[in-house]
């Protein structure tokens, strides 16, 4: 046991700063880089990727010449390849690199917020249907292929008339990245879970479904009762006041509402 506690205490004495540094700062661009993969397509590349390279070395253990030969050849260029294949993904982290200052970007969120929660109490008095969808660490580009790309800032009136029952769109749901509106009319999965109330529709089920497979934030405004419900992380709170979902926005997301409270108190449910 000495012995063991010696060696223990000589490889702790080699370790220098410099080395726990350069630990966290890999582990940290690892972590980043499967935050950037989860939830998307590339994802399911990488497993791919890894089954090969298991193939590779066991083919090279047990002497399969020809399928090692093979894999010898694709290892060679899988640089390339992954550069190829992540290209989209590479060009993202690029520009987040280069993106603007974190204050501007947290101002563009909470007026998002404070836009989206006073078009969502409108909805609700209305009895008017909605899908509003943030989108946090977890791309969601994967789900807009049939969508409309908006690329637009948000606002109470845009969300109003996307939404808005002789709109081609009020089906879909919209989705909010960095305090813009970037697609319209997405169409997301829908949650199998059996233990989903039997009254909720197809909006409370997209609602939960995308957030199970992303870390998304979804709202959801029922054109039958005009109930405000927060979806988070495959879960559904229903009946919620807009000052509640304004207070949980703010902590789910991030970033705190910029809105002088004499403006916020006018649409604060009583």
């Amino acid at each position: 046991m000495k012995v063991y506690l010696l060696k223990f205490l000589e490889v702790f004495k080699a370790i220098r700063i410099q080395d726990i540094l350069d630990i966290l700062i890999v582990s940290y661009i690892i972590y980043r880089v499967l935050l950037l993969l989860q939830g998307s397509r590339a994802l399911q590349m990488v497993g791919g990727l890894t089954v090969l390279i298991f193939l590779y070395f066991f083919s090279e253990y047990f002497q399969l010449l020809t399928l090692n030969w093979l894999l010898h050849t694709f290892m060679s260029s899988i640089l390339i390849l992954i550069i190829i294949i992540f290209q989209d993904d590479i060009k993202k982290a690029l520009a987040q690199i280069g993106k603007a200052p974190f204050t501007k970007i947290q101002t563009e969120f909470s007026h998002g917020i404070e836009e989206v929660v006073k078009a969502v109490t409108f909805l609700s008095e209305h009895k008017i249907g909605a899908l509003i969808v943030f989108e946090r660490e977890i791309s969601l580009k994967d789900f807009l292929e049939s969508a409309v790309i908006l690329d637009s800032k948000v606002t109470k009136e845009l969300i109003i008339s996307i939404f808005y029952p002789k709109s081609p769109l009020h089906d879909g749901a919209i989705i909010i990245s960095k305090g813009k509106i970037i697609a319209a009319g997405v169409i997301l999965p829908l949650s199998t879970n059996p233990d989903i109330a039997k009254e909720l529709g197809t909006r409370h089920r997209a609602a939960i479904g995308i957030t199970e497979v992303t870390d998304a934030v979804a709202i959801v405004v029922s054109e039958e009762t005009g109930y405000i419900s927060l979806a988070v992380s495959g879960k559904i709170t229903r009946d919620i006041t807009p000052a509640t979902l304004r207070k949980l926005l703010s902590q789910l997301l991030g970033f705190q509402s910029k809105a002088p409270w004499w403006k916020r108190v006018a649409y604060h449910e009583t």
